[in-house]
């Protein structure tokens, strides 16, 4: 029996566990894995969090951390702590970790010093900006990781720029590592979830307009940046031919008062939505707006053009094929680029097909330990 303890805490990690969590108990896994999983608390309301939990019938946390809100440092270092106690009164073989949060660094980093073997899905991923706390946490994770599971072509090159390549899935470690390209777990969690999010949604988007774009906006580079965040809000004020609906971020919502901006009314907020709600409005809206790397796949998952308000992405093969906009925060670029959209691209499979937890937990059960 392979024991694996997985760290959650945020949002699109709770998405790429269901998928995961939910193929190991089936039948044929269910006698040879078993999980313990760990919410740290990072998104800990109910519509950050819980509501996560009960659509996607995620299995309870065995632990909750509860660590909440606060700096990186003091947040970090409390999921570390709490890991790190929870893995010497567990005892796993190995810890998972998904993508690229405070949490996904601290369970690296507790179970690496506890000489327990991490596993990384959503491995190789960079933007190529270390200022951002993500690129930060998934590099050092990367460089910690005995398994690295990469959901692309992309990002298997990536870590061999830096000198990690795939010695073998038999018996790796964090100095002879597996590089495995298994797909990416987002799209197998797209694919299942997407009938059951637009049955159930439907109801919850008739207030909405016919016609609109999708806005999100959370990412610190943004909404910390005052000047960035005032001339993105400026641009998208001034592009009024189309209704946006902004499902907003608390934080965002804070910063938005604390800096007294304002969005015209042709951009309508709304409070954050669980994940069928998101899928949903992917699904109906025109194109996308985002600096979220997992919305930007969830729309070329939908087929959907996206703008990004960023000035690199980690989904490099998006722009390559044309579905996806990097525009940063320039307002002439934002503006001409709305002006623009639609814009479609290659109709090109990017992200494997469908079978990525199958992929990961067959290489990990194949570890001679």
């Amino acid at each position: 029996m392979l024991n694996i303890l997985t760290v959650v805490g945020a949002r699109p990690q709770f998405v790429k566990a269901a998928v995961f969590s939910r193929f190991i108990r089936t039948n044929l896994y269910a006698e040879k894995i078993r999980e313990t999983i760990v919410h740290t608390g990072q998104h800990y309301d109910e519509n950050m969090s819980d509501i996560f939990f009960r659509e996607m019938e995620i299995p309870t946390p065995n632990v909750n951390l509860c660590i909440g809100s606060g700096t990186h440092g003091a947040t970090t270092g409390a999921m570390l702590s709490g890991i790190e106690s929870t893995i010497l009164e567990r005892k796993p073989d190995v810890v998972l970790v998904y993508g690229d949060t405070n949490s996904t660094l601290a369970g690296a980093l507790a179970a690496s010093k506890l000489h327990v073997p991490v596993v990384h899905v959503e491995a190789g991923l960079r933007s190529y900006m270390m200022v951002m706390p993500e690129e930060q946490n998934r590099r050092l994770t990367d460089h910690l990781a005995s398994w690295l599971f990469c959901p692309t072509d992309t990002a298997v090159v990536n870590l061999e720029k830096e000198g990690i390549f795939n010695n073998g899935i038999t018996n790796p470690s964090a100095d002879n590592k597996a590089v495995v390209q298994c797909g990416d777990i987002m799209y197998e969690a797209s694919l299942y979830y997407q009938p059951k999010a637009l049955d159930q949604s439907e109801s919850s988007l008739q207030d909405l307009p016919d016609h609109f774009a999708l806005l999100t906006l959370h990412r610190a580079e943004n909404t910390d940046d005052y000047k960035r965040l005032s001339t993105i809000i400026q641009a998208l004020n001034k592009f009024d031919s189309i209704e946006f609906v902004f499902p907003i971020h608390p934080r965002t919502k804070k910063i938005l008062s604390q800096y007294s901006l304002e969005f015209k009314s042709h951009i309508h907020m709304i409070d954050p939505v669980g994940y069928f709600e998101m899928l949903a409005l992917e699904n109906k809206c025109s194109f996308v707006v985002t600096d979220s790397g997992g919305v930007q796949k969830e729309a070329y998952f939908f087929k959907k053009p996206c703008i990004t308000l960023r000035d690199t992405t980690e989904w490099r093969e998006l722009v390559e094929h044309g579905w996806n906009t990097l525009v940063g925060a320039d307002e002439t670029t934002i503006v001409d680029t709305l002006k623009a959209m639609p814009k479609y691209g290659d109709s090109v499979p990017l992200y494997g097909d469908g079978m990525t937890a199958k992929k990961i937990a067959d290489v990990l059960l194949s570890w001679q330990k």
